[in-house]
């Protein structure tokens, strides 16, 4: 994977559009609760081959990026994607690390499901 580089990671998103595709979403402790103590407070969200179909897809420049799905009724978003890469099976996947190189969260689009 690579560092993100805005105006690449923003065309990838915008060749899913308006394409019904699978999404995996997931976040740890690190991507949203990292300032609690991890005895006492623990936190993660995964969901995996939720179908989808997005409009408009934006990312936004700061680092880390926030990308957003812009869906009909609504958003889908990760915050703190720092890297990302298109794989040989043509899955854009896209992923936030942490200050020590841990997974936080990560976002993958896919017009195919993923694997279990």
């Amino acid at each position: 994977m690579k560092e993100v580089q805005v105006n690449e990671l923003q065309e990838l998103l915008n060749s899913f559009a308006n394409k019904d595709v699978y999404i995996h979403l997931e976040t740890t402790n690190g991507a949203y609760a990292s300032h609690f103590d991890e005895r006492v407070f623990n936190a993660g969200a995964f969901i995996r081959n939720v179908k989808i179909r997005y409009e408009l897809a934006k990312i936004i420049s700061d680092t880390p990026h926030r990308v957003g799905l812009k869906m009909n009724h609504g958003w889908v978003y990760a915050q703190g994607i720092t890297h990302y890469e298109l794989d040989d099976k043509g899955r854009l996947l896209m992923a936030g690390l942490d200050f020590t190189g841990k997974l936080a969260v990560a976002l993958e689009i896919s017009e195919t499901p993923f694997s279990y």
